[in-house]
Order: structure tokens, then C-alpha cells, then sequence
């Protein structure tokens, strides 16, 4: 066993100081079609959590020493968000010094593509926010948190001196979970994005907001883009661009559907094309039609010739291919202008982040 350790670049006896001092992971080593990787903890039993990609893994104990690990097979391509739990409560790895928030890190395969505007986040550093705040009190949107969900921050940042304007749903996570803000000022600076303003939209309840409603975007053409335009920060709140994923990506293609003349720019990753009312309820949400209430809707919409919109999805995630290639093709037929791209994920935000400014360059080149 020790030489397996070995294998990983840690020798020395496990359990040791001088093995801890030289620990580090999550480490990986070719296996078969993919990649084994190994992750350790150090203290009591804990497990390993994956988002989305996979059911937990509990890590087992090297002798009697306070060394626990795990050797996970994982396939070619991945970027997987993951934590550690102990005792019943989450931690980032203490051997990784790549996070998405304070409980969470991000695993990647040797073979996964880089990120190179996303810089690299421990779990205790903060992440900067848009100096603009605006406070917006909506008399549209209600739902099942009722007065609760009427009031919410927005933060607003003109990447580049500001332009065209690039809503993200599921804002929070944006803010403080993956660094968008300085990655769309790195992409910006080196010329593979044109200026633009970004508007990080938070969900305060996301089945509710999110569920192809028309309220949603009703609010945000009469009340939030105007709260925007009156800032006082640059933004061409004529040029809209909005970037969705998961729920997010449904609730995006919906917009650009009910709301052609609001929605003309979609950068859609992983969307919930599954949807149908009630069916998140069910044992098996995904079970249902193919293609959800989004492709009822797009074959009745015999003209799309004025939307641009960019679809990606995991690799691995493949119970939501067959929902999203129906939604793509059906897309494409009515007259829209489609790009398709598969990330090396499962329904992930860590590799979604790397579509996001992709897809958001590509819609504003129409």
C-alpha cells in the first residue's frame, strides 16, 4: 500500500509527519480509460462528496494512524466540485488549494481543459464584489416565499468600461462561489471578450422563479433593466445578453420563446429541459417527455431567425443529453442561430464557468 502512495508523489510511511508535510490532492495517475485520484483526509472517518457526478465515497483508514484516503476512478475530462464530511459536517480539502466557496474544492483530471481567466480560490479568501449595489424592490415577482421574495441586491459591474448587457441568473453563486467579475475582466482585457455589463441576478427560490413563469421576465424588463439604466453605470440594456445554467438555462431559453423582443442572446449551460409543471416533485424528474415544456413550446415558434443562442452540457450527465439534443435541434430547425459545445463535467458550475465566457463572447458576435 505504500507504494501506491508512492505512485501519487507522496512517499514515506502514511501517517507521518514527513508524509503529510509532502501530502497534496487531489493527485491522479492514468487508469484504464481514465484516471484513478486519490484523495486523503487527515483526523476521524469522513467521506467524499461529489456535485452531481457521482454517489459519495467513504475514505478508509491507513493502520491505525490518523491517514484516511481514497482512490476514485474517474473518467477522461472531468472538473467535478466536491467536499470532504466529517462528523457530519462539510469541509473543503485541506490538500487543495483550488475551493468554490468555504466548503467546497475542484477537482480536474490531468486531461481537462484549462480555465485560464478563472483564477485559483482557496476556501478562506473573499472574493471581491461590484462596488454597485442597487436595490430592487419588485412589485411583479411573487412566489412561495412571499413578501421575501419582492426584495433583493444587485450588484452590477462594468467589465471593460461597460456595454451590452449580460444578465446571470443564479447571481450569488457568480459573486461568491466562482470569481465571475474577475474573469470577465481578464477575458475583456485580453480581447476574447468585447466590454460588457454584468448584472448578477441572486434566486431567492429557484423552482418557483426559474419554472418557464412569466413573471420572472416581466420584472425584469419593467423594473430591473430600468433600475439599471438609471445607475448611472454604463450599460446597453438594448443589447441583453442572458446566461443561464441548469434551471437557470431553461428559465434563459424560455425568455428568449415568450419574450422575443426582450431575449435575442442565450448562453445556456446544462439546461433543465426536463421541466414540465410538477415534475421536480416526482421520484424521477428526468423520466418524463424529452425536451419538457420548452419543446412544446418550440414547435410552435416556426421563426427563430433572431435569436442567437449557445447550448453546452456535461459530458457526463447523460440522462440530460437526450432532453437538451431534442431542445437543440428543435431550436436550430425553427430558423435559430445555434452553436452546440459539450464541457468535461456532470451538471457542474466549475466547468460550466468555462462555457460561460465562451458562449457569452460567441452571442455577442451576432
Amino acid at each position: 500500500m505504500e507504494s501506491t502512495f508512492a505512485a501519487y508523489g507522496m512517499p514515506g510511511e502514511p501517517g507521518t509527519g514527513a508524509f503529510w508535510t509532502a501530502a497534496k490532492g487531489p493527485a491522479a495517475v492514468p487508469s484504464d480509460d481514465g484516471w484513478a485520484v486519490l484523495f486523503l483526509w487527515r483526523g476521524s472517518p469522513a467521506s467524499v462528496h461529489f456535485e452531481s457526478w457521482s454517489e459519495p465515497v467513504a475514505l478508509r483508514r491507513w493502520g491505525e494512524t490518523d491517514c484516511w484516503y481514497a482512490e476514485v476512478a474517474m473518467p477522461a475530462r472531468l472538473r467535478v466540485t466536491y467536499w470532504l464530511v466529517s462528523d457530519g459536517v462539510a469541509y473543503a480539502d485541506p490538500f487543495n488549494p483550488v475551493s468554490a466557496g468555504g466548503e467546497r474544492s475542484i477537482a480536474a483530471t490531468p486531461d481537462a481543459p484549462a480555465q485560464p481567466h478563472w483564477p485559483a480560490i482557496g476556501p478562506d479568501d473573499v472574493l471581491p464584489l461590484p462596488s454597485v449595489r442597487l436595490r430592487w424592490t419588485t412589485e411583479r415577482l411573487n412566489g412561495r416565499l412571499g413578501e421575501r421574495l419582492r426584495r433583493r441586491t444587485v450588484r452590477v459591474h462594468p467589465a471593460g468600461g461597460g456595454g451590452p448587457v449580460v444578465l446571470l441568473l443564479d447571481g450569488d453563486d457568480w459573486l461568491y462561489l466562482h470569481p465571475a467579475m474577475t474573469a470577465f475582466d481578464s477575458a475583456v482585457a485580453r480581447g476574447e471578450l468585447p466590454p460588457v455589463t454584468l448584472v448578477f441576478l441572486p434566486a431567492l427560490d429557484r423552482e418557483d422563479e426559474f419554472g418557464c413563469r412569466p413573471e420572472l421576465w416581466e420584472a425584469v424588463r419593467d423594473e430591473l433593466l430600468p433600475l439599471v439604466a438609471g445607475s448611472g453605470v454604463p450599460a446597453d440594456t438594448g443589447r441583453l445578453v442572458v446566461a443561464g445554467q441548469s434551471l437557470g438555462g431553461l428559465s434563459a431559453v424560455y425568455a428568449a420563446l415568450e419574450f422575443p423582443e426582450l431575449v435575442s442572446r442565450v448562453a445556456c449551460q446544462s439546461g433543465s429541459f426536463w421541466w414540465t409543471p410538477g415534475a421536480a416533485a416526482l421520484a424521477d424528474p428526468l423520466g418524463g417527455p424529452a425536451g419538457g415544456v420548452v419543446a412544446d413550446l418550440l414547435r410552435r415558434r416556426p421563426d427563430l431567425s433572431g435569436l442567437r443562442v449557445a447550448f453546452d452540457m456535461g459530458e457526463h450527465e447523460p440522462r440530460m443529453l437526450p432532453h437538451g439534443e431534442l431542445v437543440e435541434t428543435l431550436a436550430a430547425r425553427a430558423g435559430a442561430t445555434v452553436r452546440v459545445s459539450r464541457s468535461p463535467a456532470g451538471h457542474d458550475r466549475a466547468s460550466w464557468r468555462h462555457a460561460l465566457l465562451r458562449d457569452v463572447a460567441w452571442v455577442l458576435e451576432g
